[in-house]
């Protein structure tokens, strides 16, 4: 059992919150509001250790969006470890790319609503 929203991020969690990258600002958009099939998203929701970009509690669903740094090894590495303790935990964690937001934003929100329980 992973606790969610831990205190000691209370502070990260809004400093990122107030600082979306340029391709989390625009997801944000479609997924706030319960927008996409009626399902509520958080942004920047911690799980454990973990800052998630986006959860939906009822899917428990994480989206995270990487840019560059997450193209080096060592990054690579550490996301491996970090979905699979989610993935543990029973949450389904998907990953786009920055630019798949701006190039292909459709597709993002198709793949996203293909792993909502019908």
């Amino acid at each position: 059992m992973m606790l969610h929203n831990v205190k000691y991020l209370k502070e990260n969690r809004r400093g990122l919150r107030n600082n979306l990258t340029p391709a989390e600002a625009e997801l944000w958009k479609h997924l706030k509001s319960t927008q996409l099939y009626g399902r509520k998203f958080r942004r920047q929701h911690s799980i454990g250790n973990y800052i998630l970009d986006f959860y939906c509690p009822s899917e428990q669903l994480a989206i995270e969006l990487d840019g560059q740094i997450h193209f080096h090894s060592a990054a690579e590495q550490d996301d491996i470890v970090r979905d699979q303790t989610l993935q543990e935990a029973g949450i389904t964690v998907l990953r786009f790319e920055n630019k798949d937001v701006f190039d292909n934003l459709e597709a993002v929100l198709q793949e996203i609503s293909s792993n909502f329980s019908k």
